[in-house]
């Protein structure tokens, strides 16, 4: 079922992308903004891991570098059925961890030094578990398909405003012989809104399902809502930072890089709502 929901709400938003391009430029914007979206979604579905990995300048672990980690994903991998994912490491201080790739055959999970610091290894094994439930659940690929989306909505709605002051593309005779002026401005700027509330909820809502399959995987919800806790935190002292489009990847929400339009939104439920979830209240 949430399966199906994600899917209806990724074909709402590429409507909404097809909708903003038909405000833009009429039949010639919808055709542009049609090719955008299949471009978009091409690169999201094959590089969006690599895209991410890159950013976050992680760095392929060894066995040596990562004994924990590597012992505790075996475990939960095998216990679960799931192939071995690869392992990065993050030379940052900061505490988190996020997971990437667009199935279980080609998934990656990273550490910073930061979250190897902090946790022990119950809370390390909860932390896991998450990043594992994405995994498992495939909510990488709809998450990134889902910021990218987002991401080319706005920009097409960028540029389609400009367009509209400066009388260009999608100007004055385009829009009155399209349908109206005042309803493109409207269209140009209510959807990016409406894109990244639905992102969003995408995002939100599989960080809880994520923290819930972990608890089961596990058996032991409290490692988990501890490790939630220390890293929240921890956050407070040495923030992620990150940029709009990985933000969503992340177990805990990373500080937006640069005067992002989604900065002003989290991509993740608050730490108490999330502990709360796991164990009945808000904090151990």
């Amino acid at each position: 079922m949430n399966t199906f929901k994600s899917t209806l709400l990724l074909t709402l938003m590429t409507l909404l992308l097809l909708g903003i391009g038909r405000a833009f430029g009429g039949s010639n914007g919808m055709t542009i903004a049609l090719l955008v979206a299949g471009v978009m979604n091409f690169v999201s579905y094959f590089y969006s891991d690599k895209i991410a990995l890159r950013m976050s300048n992680a760095q392929p672990a060894t066995r040596e570098q990562l004994p924990r980690v590597y012992a505790i994903v075996e475990r939960l991998t095998q216990k679960q059925g799931l192939p071995m994912p690869k392992l990065y490491t993050l030379p940052d201080n900061s505490a988190n961890a996020f997971a990437t790739g667009r199935n279980p055959e080609h998934a990656s999970v990273a550490v910073t030094q930061g979250i190897l610091q902090l946790l022990d290894d119950e809370e390390l094994e909860g932390v896991l578990a998450h990043e594992l439930s994405h995994v498992r659940n495939r909510d990488i690929l709809t998450a990134s398909i889902a910021a990218t989306l987002a991401g080319a909505i706005t920009w097409i709605a960028h540029i389609g405003r400009w367009g509209m002051i400066f009388g260009g593309y999608g100007g004055r005779d385009s829009r009155d012989r399209d349908g109206g002026g005042i309803g493109a401005l409207f269209m140009l700027i209510l959807a990016p809104i409406a894109a990244t509330l639905i992102q969003l909820w995408v995002s939100r809502t599989r960080e809880y399902e994520a923290d819930a399959s972990a608890a089961q995987m596990t058996g032991n919800p409290y490692a988990l809502a501890r490790a939630l806790q220390k890293i929240g935190a921890a956050s407070a002292r040495i923030p992620t930072f990150a940029s709009a489009t990985t933000a969503h990847m992340f177990i805990n929400a990373p500080r937006i890089s640069g005067a992002d339009f989604a900065s002003l939104f989290s991509t993740h439920p608050p730490m108490a709502k999330r502990i709360e979830r796991l164990i009945g209240r808000d904090h151990i």
